[in-house]
């Protein structure tokens, strides 16, 4: 799937991905609130995701289990700050459950989801640090790469619900 325009950031502590999916944004959404559906397509392969409990909803909480191929797992516990059906999903890594403290934060996610043209999705996805070094980091790590075959493997799943649909 071929990257849209991206978004600019607008701060510089900001990493921002944005892509167009041909699906309506209600399936876009479903793969991102649907734990078996995200399973499918969170971590960029050959990395899996086995583990995803989700409460979506605000202040609902997650746990998301990343495993690299040799069997490492990377856990992610995190908490749903707001939830619009259909547009927009933001969480972040600086609280593990009821609003309890992580002991790192690194992370906000706001993940959009707006309509273009016919049955197509602009997906975006602005992820805000805690700090420039952080920004740094997670960039140095493949944020675009990274997210971007994310977002890629995204669309395979959103592919499938429309040949089933």
């Amino acid at each position: 799937m071929p990257a849209s325009a991206e978004a600019a950031p607008t701060t510089d502590r900001e990493l921002v991905l944005t892509r167009i999916i041909d699906a309506p944004r209600e399936k876009v959404f479903r793969v991102w609130t649907d734990p078996e559906l995200l399973k499918q397509w969170f971590a960029p392969r050959p990395y899996t995701t086995p583990v995803a409990e989700m409460d979506v909803r605000s202040g609902g909480a997650s746990l998301i289990v990343m495993r690299d191929p040799d069997g490492n797992d990377m856990t992610n516990r995190g908490v749903y700050l707001d939830v619009v059906e259909n547009e927009r999903i933001v969480f972040t890594d600086a609280y593990t459950k009821a609003w309890e403290p992580s002991e790192k934060p690194f992370m906000t996610v706001i993940a959009t989801f707006e309509d273009v043209g016919g049955d197509k999705t602009r997906y975006t996805a602005r992820v805000h640090h805690w700090t420039v070094a952080d920004r740094e980091m997670h960039e140095k790590m493949g944020f675009h790469e990274g997210w971007g075959q994310c977002a890629d493997q995204m669309a395979e799943v959103v592919g499938k619900l429309n040949a089933d649909a």
